[in-house]
Parts: structure tokens; C-alpha cells; sequence
């Protein structure tokens, strides 16, 4: 079984993900209170740390969303005629 990852590995500052993500350091903390990233305030004084972990899943998700989004918006654009062969056809190839 492979060791757990060090705190250093395993948590990253706040401006890391804000930059990872292309948002203000503000969005990053409310997708915290959201639910959807894994963070905490630690240390003394206190600074933000953001589980790696959970970016790597926020981000697969938004990905994995918008690949479904497209697929649903190509899946709109067919015409029911061309599926069934009756009917005119829009897209002639």
C-alpha cells in the first residue's frame, strides 16, 4: 500500500487553486463553504489549505459536465426526420 501523501503534497495554499482555477481567491473560498472543495483555515495566522484531492475532483466534474452539456446540445440539433428516415432531411451530406 502506498504511503500517504506529505501535508505538502496533499494541501495547497489558496492562490495555488485560485491560479489552477482561473478565479479570484474569493470564489475558491466560497466553493469551500459550498461543498465543493475540501479546505480548512490552519496554522497561526491562520491561511487557507485546499485538499489537492478535492480540486482534482472539482475539476474532472466541471469537465465531465460540460462534456455532457455538448453532448446534449449536439443530441438537440439532430432532426427527428433524419433518425427515423422519414421526412426532410436538413443536413444533407
Amino acid at each position: 500500500m502506498p504511503a500517504d501523501p506529505s501535508p505538502e503534497e496533499r494541501f495547497v495554499d489558496l492562490e495555488h487553486v485560485a491560479a489552477v482555477l482561473a478565479v479570484a481567491p474569493d470564489d475558491v473560498i466560497a466553493l469551500v463553504h459550498e461543498g465543493h472543495l475540501r479546505g480548512a483555515e490552519v496554522g497561526s495566522p491562520a491561511r487557507w489549505r485546499i485538499d489537492q484531492d478535492s480540486v482534482d475532483i472539482y475539476v474532472d466534474s466541471r469537465t465531465e459536465d460540460t462534456r455532457r452539456a455538448a453532448l446534449w446540445r449536439q443530441s438537440q440539433a439532430a432532426s427527428f426526420p433524419e433518425l427515423w428516415g422519414r421526412g426532410e432531411v436538413r443536413h444533407g451530406d
